[in-house]
């Protein structure tokens, strides 16, 4: 029988933290306190996609309650199995994308570094849960390829670390990475997309705060929360600090049948959001890769639910909503 307690985390390294995620279902149901006949659980999709989440994030859903919205995104469930042909392994067109290993170039002037297949969290809508990651990161043994190829498109100058999530990456390896992309002169901006300061926000810490306040390219972190209860102070600190590191902090989050897909639910996590000193980037309409159906909801109904919250929020606090399409140049703007 598994405890219903958190592993102890408060005096381990983030490593250690994460090290001891939850990865099985009847350790998450016991620490949550749910019967398996109250949710649709599957195992046979937790086989094409693992669970994985750590317990500060475990440690915000509500216990006993099988409809709790950072439960639903992180829950193998049965719906997952549905085959629809809309839905595929590549929604947004990076396999298309791939220039050297490890980079993904589809936009003017930025260019994607997959730096690794890891996370710290399984969202169960993630675009890449299908991506051929192995042969396709930015590992050490190719990161000179990389590098040459970012040396020579001269008009780059923005380099985005995403993955996986790059912060699962230790802070000699992305500091190393990081002093290769500032030798390059054409190089004026460095974006990092992560989960980690909210599912693990002792990750935010001396080491890495250090290389992040020292180089001299422009730094954005784009954090990726769909819900205000993912957001506690623990987060709130660690975003602070990096804040004062001199981080521009910005985030997406991605539309989410019955998780955030209501007026109230995104107009609070706006304002969840700016109390923390993140300005809300993009609102992403659900891209479609397979297992994630039913996580979607109409364009209709997604426009309508946007005028809502515009006409809630001031401007600086509303997200664009947006789709990606393979093959287009930009995100595209839905109103």
């Amino acid at each position: 029988m598994y405890s219903s307690a958190a592993p102890a985390i408060q005096q381990t390294t983030w490593q250690q933290a994460l090290a001891r995620s939850c990865t099985q279902l009847p350790e998450l149901l016991n620490y949550l306190e749910l019967k398996p006949s109250a949710v649709p659980i599957s195992a046979d999709a937790m086989a094409k996609f693992p669970l994985r989440v750590t317990y500060d994030y475990l440690s915000r859903i509500e216990k006993g309650n099988p409809n709790d919205p950072l439960l639903r995104q992180i829950l193998p469930i049965e719906d997952e199995l549905a085959f629809n042909s809309d839905y595929t392994a590549n929604p947004v067109g990076d396999i298309e994308a791939e220039q050297v290993a490890g980079i993904l170039h589809k936009y003017h002037g930025r260019l994607l570094l997959i730096t690794t297949g890891g996370c710290s969290i399984n969202c169960r809508y993630c675009f890449r849960r299908e991506y051929p990651y192995s042969g396709n990161q930015t590992s050490k043994s190719v990161e000179q390829e990389a590098m040459d190829y970012i040396a020579q498109q001269s008009e780059i100058s923005e380099v985005i670390l995403s993955g996986g999530d790059p912060l699962i990456l230790n802070d000699a390896r992305l500091s190393s990475l990081v002093s290769q992309l500032e030798e390059i002169p054409h190089l004026k901006r460095l974006r990092i997309h992560t989960r980690l300061p909210v599912t693990l926000p002792s990750r935010v810490d001396p080491l890495l705060l250090t290389w992040l306040s020292k180089t001299r390219l422009a730094t954005s972190l784009v954090l990726h929360v769909n819900h205000p209860n993912e957001l506690d102070n623990a987060v709130g600190d660690a975003l602070l600090k990096l804040r004062q590191a001199g981080v521009t902090l910005l985030n997406q989050s991605v539309l989410l049948k019955n998780i955030n897909d209501s007026e109230s639910t995104l107009c609070q996590l706006s304002e969840a959001l700016f109390q923390y000193g993140v300005l809300p980037y993009y609102l992403h309409l659900l891209d479609k890769v397979s297992g994630s159906q039913h996580f979607d909801i109409p364009d209709a109904d997604a426009c309508q639910l946007y005028h809502q919250i515009r006409s809630k929020l001031p401007g600086y606090l509303t997200p664009t909503l947006v789709r990606e399409r393979s093959g287009f140049p930009y995100k595209s703007p839905i109103l």
